[in-house]
């Protein structure tokens, strides 16, 4: 497995675990009576302040742990090298395209909520929904490419 997998392993397990948190409490409110909007900005923020520092702390949490873990391998001192090439920037790329396309599609389906009477408040929740999902499905389709070779 490349740096660049690791790296995109990490980022989709913490986003599957803010959305698994998301969908939770937003589910819990529903089932409470609705959507409550003191509740529901105080969830947003925790979702995306999380987003933020869970990606961050995991990314250098993880890179570290491979990094000893390479040392002990190979019992010698020197770095691993992270050298991104076309091939690895074209895959993202692809992976970026696969995020647009998903958030694109929350946000075409968020505003069809609201057109369906729907309260504000849904189709934020709908659009905060697909940005974690677009990110998820952008580091899907990474490592998909990556596994297949390309």
């Amino acid at each position: 497995m490349s740096y660049q997998e690791k790296n995109i392993t990490v980022s989709l397990v913490s986003y599957l675990m803010i959305a698994g948190y998301y969908l939770l409490n937003l589910f819990k409110m529903f089932q409470e009576g609705g959507l409550v909007s003191t509740r529901l900005f105080s969830l947003w923020a925790i979702v995306i302040i999380a987003t933020i520092l869970v990606n961050i702390i995991g990314s250098i949490l993880a890179n570290i742990l491979l990094s000893i873990v390479h040392a002990i391998r190979t019992r010698t001192n020197e770095t691993e090298r992270f050298i991104a090439d076309e091939r690895d920037k074209l895959i993202e790329l692809k992976g970026v395209k696969a995020s647009y396309i998903t958030f694109s599609v929350g946000v075409l389906l968020a505003m069809l909520t609201f057109v369906f009477g729907q309260p504000p408040l849904v189709m934020f929740s709908v659009i905060i929904f697909f940005s974690i999902a677009a990110e998820i499905m952008g580091d899907i389709s990474q490592i998909y490419l990556y596994r297949r070779g390309f």
